[in-house]
């Protein structure tokens, strides 16, 4: 994160970072690692985006990147130009084509498998 803010986007009044829910993506691990004043100062610059706790959201993006990593970028690509038209192209098309996900978790495998997640509901009608 230090070098997301002090070297990427140093000029940025606020960086978004999209992360997943774990314990040690907040605030607080900043704090274990730098000096209060640093860590408060990279905090204050970050403006963290959480991807849902049980969602498959992160699932998404990956399947996303593994198909363009296959589809458009097999070979060397020589520039950043050619990479650049490359992949916009290919973003393009997909995005035309509206490819979307076949989930086939379903609620009822949820309930199952995720049990310790969903509340129990005793009433009886």
């Amino acid at each position: 994160m230090q070098m997301i803010v002090d070297e990427l986007y140093p000029q940025a009044l606020k960086v978004t970072v999209v992360m997943d829910n774990l314990n040690t993506h907040s605030p607080a691990s900043l704090y274990a690692f730098f000096a209060p004043a640093t860590a408060k100062r990279i905090a204050e610059k970050l403006d963290v985006q959480y991807t849902p706790k049980h969602g498959s959201w992160l699932n998404m993006a990956e399947i996303e990147f593994s198909a363009l990593s296959r589809q458009c970028l097999k070979g060397r690509i020589s520039d950043k130009e050619t990479l650049v038209q490359e992949v916009s192209a290919w973003a393009k098309n997909r995005n035309q084509e509206s490819v979307g996900c076949d989930w086939r978790f379903t609620t009822k495998d949820a309930r199952i498998k995720l049990k310790s997640l969903y509340p129990v509901n005793n009433c009886k009608n």
